[in-house]
């Protein structure tokens, strides 16, 4: 599968592919940040969401061929990988959350006083009391659906990124520069796509954090490189693009839990956790990754 989409990339098709899912990107996280600093929230995320179709739209303008990213799932004998994907980023998240908090007990809010603010902002929180629910409640309905279906939902929204990722830039990659190099550079260069939105807007660290705003973005490439490495392990394991998609879906519908859990006064401290980008939570998804390029480095010699 991948060798047959590898063999079909020319460097100007990779370049002209690079240039517009970039460009885009940039100027729609652009738009999307001004919404964002203006307090709408809404607009912001439905821009995000178009944002991520960028790399797909980028390898069609590039006319690189679909054909061979395994669009039709053959998942005999490979079903445990469906579980991987969907289950993988939960456990990994849920293991450097809790080294988060054990390293750092005092930022634990037991009163999860940051969504009790959002939601009562948004006028939801009454609505929650309404139903007679409690916010304990609603954190476990929440990732209960992030095992569940949240993750197939966000895999058609994934979809997008990971045709451009996994499908086109990471076999390129991997062509010219070796498996574990191809990888890590590609990664890298996922993070980077990211970096309009979260210098302007403070998406995922905020504005706020130590060291804001240059240690995110660096600390966000090597999320992605670790992130990059167990999306593109799945995808080989699987040759069906489904995969890591799915998995991308299941990393979106879990990253947002454990930040609910930090009292406001240290949301300071997003760059080191309890989200899995931040450097003591993403440790777990560190080990992951390299026993994964050891693996391979094994089976190469």
């Amino acid at each position: 599968m991948s060798t047959m989409v590898k063999k079909q990339i020319s460097k100007k098709q990779f370049i002209i592919y690079l240039i517009v899912a970039f460009g885009l990107a940039w100027i729609l996280q652009i738009v999307a940040s001004i919404f964002a600093n203006k307090g709408n929230e809404i607009v912001f995320r439905g821009i995000l969401a178009g944002c991520m179709y960028m790399p797909f739209l980028g390898v069609l303008v590039a006319r690189i061929p679909l054909k061979g990213m395994g669009w039709v799932p053959h998942l005999k004998g490979r079903i445990r990988y469906v579980f991987f994907s969907l289950w993988m980023p939960v456990l990994l998240s849920v293991i450097g959350g809790v080294l988060f908090f054990v390293i750092l007990p005092k930022v634990f809010d037991p009163e999860f006083t940051s969504l009790r603010m959002q939601m009562e902002q948004a006028g939801a929180l009454q609505q929650l009391e309404e139903q007679g629910l409690t916010i304990p409640i609603y954190l476990v309905i929440t990732f209960v659906q992030a095992i569940t279906f949240a993750p197939f939902i966000n895999m058609l929204v994934a979809l997008g990124e990971e045709v451009g990722w996994r499908g086109v830039m990471f076999q390129y990659l991997k062509d010219k520069l070796g498996i574990t190099k191809g990888r890590i550079v590609g990664g890298a260069i996922w993070g980077c796509w990211h970096w309009p939105v979260m210098i302007l807007a403070g998406y995922e660290y905020g504005k706020e954090y130590i060291g804001a705003p240059v240690l995110g973005p660096i600390v966000f490439c090597l999320s992605t490189m670790a992130m990059g490495i167990i999306l593109d392990y799945v995808y080989e394991k699987t040759e069906t693009i489904w995969m890591p998609s799915l998995m991308h879906g299941s990393i979106n519908a879990i990253a947002t839990l454990f930040p609910f859990m930090v009292k406001p006064e240290y949301s300071n401290l997003s760059i080191l956790g309890p989200a899995f980008i931040g450097i003591i939570s993403m440790v777990p998804m560190l080990v992951l990754a390299v026993i994964i390029c050891l693996k391979q480095s094994k089976k190469q010699a």
